[in-house]
């Protein structure tokens, strides 16, 4: 490959980025069961200590301030349904929203019930305590009642998964549902119909909430897919509902997502893909805040080539976003974060399965062409910088992977990910295309911790708060 693209994309030194903390003796026994970081999913053997006393710091000097403490803090440190006893849930009526959102074929069968799976350990646990379980979700992006975008599919999976028979109302809301509420028997499961029938829950309406919150005692919120929307059923609800709680999903989410995250064990690498930069800036600057080593690919690559002068050929670049490309850059290497390009890349002479396709240096793309995919030069470079990292975490692919002929890159990062979760490595894939990648390869087993929310993993990566786990009560900070 040519010196000038390897020289250009070389990993900047990383000195100035190594921290040293003093790690607190690691919590066991049963005051680890005690303690808040059992609630964040941190207490047992496979805990890291030094995430644990990081975190247990961090809650000390959150229960020392009258004001709120950090955002990354205060979204996590969340009540969980955990915290809930069965003298808390025995005979009441719980309002569970989850993420049942899940592909169905032209014959409304389920192609994948991931979201399905991931509901039923919080719904098993309300259930085995003798708690009504009311359930709510939606699926797809209805326009008012569309028949095709019914619940009513879910009920035999859901069923089969909880061993017990699910009951499914007609509606979410009204005089019948109330009904089928009263007749629900401890430890029984009511599916209500999609909410997104009425145009009031993407509004946030509070008498639509009010009307939801109506049917139950408490509220569990496990939708981490739409955590990031302010809608009735994830956050309006929570004005009328007390307690209102994270389930196991969400907080196992805000766990490895905030937690593991923001306090790694280090080196920690992130890899960004994506075709454009415009939708990862802020995953990228909030990145270089916390990483030792940040990997970028993908479309959006071009755009940080030609901000440094290089031919780009016909390869997607967003000519807006130059000078936001060279800014990046440069705090990269003020911060001290190995930042790392691909040297070479994958060209083809069209976007299209069929196209020609051949190697060539980054920096030496022809006129005509356009960059498909990472290359093996690149690939192995990517591969050697993640031998020497204890947290990972990958969010967009390396190429269009769409295509078997420029998958390489993204397949050959999905199972570089899967050997080093085997060694120890934490490996987290935040959503999107980065799932479909691990799943593609059959490797998502393999990892860490699998995102189950594409907005919404952006949006805490990002640093933002979730308006409904804002909305959520906040755990009890105690001495630890």
């Amino acid at each position: 490959m040519a010196s000038t693209a390897a020289t250009s994309f070389s990993l900047l030194p990383t000195s100035s980025r190594r921290r040293s903390l003093t790690a607190a003796p690691p919590l066991s026994g049963a005051a680890a069961l005690r303690s808040p970081l059992r609630r964040l999913g941190f207490a047992g053997a496979a805990a890291d200590p030094l995430l644990v006393a990081h975190v247990a710091a961090k809650i000390r000097s959150v229960a020392g301030r009258s004001g709120r403490g950090s955002r990354g803090v205060a979204s996590m440190a969340k009540k969980s349904v955990g915290d809930l006893t069965a003298a808390d849930l025995k005979g009441k009526k719980v309002f569970v929203r989850a993420d049942l959102n899940v592909p169905l074929d032209e014959n409304r069968n389920i192609t994948d019930d991931t979201r399905i799976r991931a509901a039923v350990p919080t719904i098993k646990y309300l259930i085995s305590n003798g708690a009504k379980v009311i359930l709510s979700s939606h699926l797809g992006r209805p326009k008012g009642v569309t028949p095709k975008f019914s619940l009513s599919p879910i009920v035999p999976r859901l069923s089969e998964l909880l061993g017990i028979k699910v009951e499914k109302a007609d509606d979410c809301i009204g005089p019948e549902v109330e009904n089928l509420v009263n007749a629900l028997p401890e430890g029984g499961v009511l599916l209500l119909e999609n909410v997104r029938f009425y145009k009031e829950e993407e509004k946030n309406d509070p008498e639509f909430a009010k009307k939801l919150a109506a049917l139950a005692d408490l509220y569990v919120n496990d939708a981490f897919g739409t955590a990031h929307r302010a809608h009735a059923s994830t956050e309006g609800v929570t004005k009328f509902l007390k307690p209102s709680v994270a389930g196991f999903l969400l907080q196992k989410e805000l766990d490895y997502l905030v937690g593991a995250v923001s306090t790694p064990k280090r080196p920690f690498a992130a890899i960004v893909g994506g075709s454009k930069v415009s939708s990862k800036i802020g995953v990228i600057e909030s990145l270089l805040e916390k990483c030792d080593i940040l990997l970028l690919g993908g479309g959006m690559i071009f755009t940080f080539y030609k901000a440094q002068g290089f031919s780009v050929g016909s390869s997607l670049v967003e000519d807006d976003k130059l000078e936001l490309a060279s800014l990046l850059l440069a705090k990269a290497k003020t911060k001290g974060v190995s930042l790392l390009l691909p040297t070479d890349v994958v060209i083809a002479d069209k976007f299209a399965a069929d196209a020609e396709s051949k190697v060539v240096p980054a920096s030496e793309i022809p006129d005509g062409w356009m960059g498909l995919d990472i290359g093996p030069d690149s690939v192995k470079t990517f591969s050697d910088a993640l031998d020497t990292t204890k947290t990972v975490i990958w969010n967009g692919p390396m190429g269009v992977f769409e295509f078997d002929k420029f998958a390489v890159g993204t397949e050959s990062i999905a199972k570089k990910l899967a050997e080093l979760s085997g060694k120890g490595v934490t490996t987290i894939i935040g959503g999107g295309d980065s799932v479909a990648a691990v799943e593609k390869v059959g490797v998502a087993d393999a990892m860490s911790h699998i995102s189950t929310g594409g907005g919404a993993s952006l949006e805490l990566l990002e640093g933002k708060e979730l308006p409904g786990v804002v909305a959520l009560d906040e755990a009890v900070a105690v001495a630890v």
